[in-house]
């Protein structure tokens, strides 16, 4: 159990350097992470106090960045919508296929990131598809704790300036994660232990956010998107033949 608490506090710090450096994706690597050590309930449960803190103060940082409030206000309320369709999910679908299914969702991830690296969507686009995109983000966040294939996908593909980006994302988090913690209180997945985990989760994963601001400093934006990829490979293959042996 204390290496265990060791690997996920580890996982968070490595999540905050990632949200540090980019301004999102600290679940890509603490979820999986978890995932592995314990199961998909239990990271998904933890990750919510960190989640929510981080992406308020976040959100609110940042709050001048926003460059359309209102498409903010749609991605976010329809990634709520999605969240609690998927906390209904974690709760129905077998720990191994929850498994399986974040290690296939990291891998669609950096399955999109490799192939499609310059494409951009047009922004008339992108306001058409904001709802249908919200809505699944929040499904897969709420059932796995990883909305990235969807929801840093699809901002990353409108080439939104960084400091917009991370407003963007933060409102979008802050909306999921407010709606997932009552609803996986209700639904006895969120329990007072992991509560108390998930409050101790936050200090490492801000203690990783400068961090990763340090980094982002120091090296490429392209060598770290290269190294972030390779652990996430790592991670999701290993869920994978978990799920599977």
């Amino acid at each position: 159990m204390e290496w265990g608490l060791l690997w996920g506090a580890l996982g968070f710090f490595a999540g905050g350097v990632l949200k540090g450096a980019v301004g999102a994706g600290a679940p890509l690597l603490g979820v999986p992470i978890l995932a592995l050590i314990y199961d998909v309930p239990l990271a998904v449960a933890v990750f919510t106090l960190p989640n929510l803190i981080s992406n308020v103060w976040q959100a609110w940082t940042f709050r001048r960045h926003d460059p359309a409030p209102r498409f903010s206000a749609t991605f976010a309320g329809a990634g709520a919508v999605g969240a609690l369709g998927g906390s209904l999910l974690l709760v129905t679908l077998p720990g191994e296929a929850l498994m399986a299914t974040v290690g296939a969702l990291v891998l669609v991830y950096i399955g999109v990131r490799l192939a499609r690296p310059s494409w951009a969507l047009a922004r008339a686009t992108a306001h058409r598809l904001v709802a249908p995109m919200g809505i699944v983000g929040g499904l897969l966040q709420g059932a796995g704790g990883l909305s990235a294939p969807i929801s840093l996908t699809f901002l990353s593909a409108m080439r939104l300036e960084r400091l917009a980006f991370i407003a963007t994302v933060s409102v979008f988090f802050t909306a999921v994660s407010a709606v997932q913690i009552p609803t996986l209180w209700a639904l006895g997945v969120l329990t007072p232990e992991r509560l108390a985990l998930s409050a101790l989760a936050v200090l490492p994963l801000f203690a990783g956010i400068p961090v990763g601001q340090a980094l982002a400093r120091r090296i490429s934006r392209a060598t770290f998107d290269r190294v972030i990829l390779a652990i996430l490979a790592a991670i999701a293959l290993r869920l994978i033949w978990a799920a599977a042996t």
